[in-house]
């Protein structure tokens, strides 16, 4: 299952460069993850600085 981001996003960008499969992207002033793409890793949660990514 892909890895969500909630409102709490603050679009550092942290975890978009921490993607290895470049799902992550800037959509509207905040960071969305592509479903197709994701690959469940959890890099991106790893490193959020406010948590706001999770399964």
């Amino acid at each position: 299952m892909a890895y969500k981001i909630s409102d709490e996003c603050i679009n550092c960008g942290a975890c978009e460069s921490e993607c290895p499969s470049e799902a992550i992207s800037e959509v509207n002033d905040k960071r969305e993850v592509a479903a197709d793409k994701c690959v469940s890793c959890g890099s991106c949660a790893a490193v959020c600085p406010v948590g706001a990514i999770s399964e």
